[in-house]
């Protein structure tokens, strides 16, 4: 199928590479969206920033959550289950992908996502702030550009209410959520502790910082 301009979308493009199963979903808000995502950048070589299925484990959010990255969701909900399709975005709707990469590799590094990578160097110190650790997404951030997303939508879950159905990772949070998680996490890690079940109490605990060093 040609690329055809999105429906009341500036700046995205959208082509079809393999036809999903069924009606399009109804994306309401709360509802969990899985899939692998690829991401390229728009030169001769389509070089690749980002393979979800090289880390081994694909990506999820939550409709209508403020993620990071909004046109995400946009892509999202133009989408059928066990669609393939390549989206070429703008660069008014890349900009912040470099922030949200980083969070993503760290994580996948099993780091904290919210740790900034801070230089020994005494004249570095004063670039601190200026990099993301990584050579590739300092570049992007420093020039943004347009990117090429192929995305396969795995599966769509219906609105998530109760933390036992669905447990979000920190970074995703909202502010007042993150507020709210604070002392839950930290009950819960008093909890584990308390059963002798000290590295996961410790889990507990590390995610109830996350939260309150995240807040923005």
């Amino acid at each position: 199928m040609d690329a055809a301009l999105l429906l009341n979308v500036e700046g995205v493009k959208k082509t079809i590479l393999h036809g999903g199963t069924g009606e399009l979903p109804n994306f309401i808000t709360g509802s969990r969206v899985i899939f692998h995502f690829r991401t390229m950048k728009c030169d001769e070589e389509r070089t690749v920033i980002d393979d979800s299925r090289q880390v081994g484990q694909p990506m999820h959010i939550i409709i209508g959550n403020m993620f990071k990255l909004e046109v995400w969701e946009i892509l999202l909900t133009s989408m059928r289950v066990h669609e393939v399709a390549e989206f070429w975005c703008d660069t008014i709707h890349t900009g912040v992908y470099p922030i949200l990469s980083r969070s993503l590799r760290q994580m996948a590094q099993g780091k904290d996502p919210t740790e900034w990578h801070v230089h020994t160097c005494g004249l570095a110190n004063m670039f601190a702030y200026h990099t993301l650790g990584y050579e590739d997404l300092d570049e992007l951030q420093k020039e943004p550009q347009p990117l090429v997303f192929v995305i396969e939508l795995l599966q769509l879950w219906g609105q998530v209410d109760a933390p036992s159905d669905y447990q979000r990772e920190t970074w995703n949070l909202s502010n007042h959520e993150k507020m709210k998680a604070v002392p839950v996490l930290h009950g819960e890690g008093n909890r584990l502790f308390k059963l002798g079940r000290y590295e996961e109490a410790s889990s507990k605990y590390q995610e109830a910082i996350i939260c309150l060093r995240n807040l923005q």
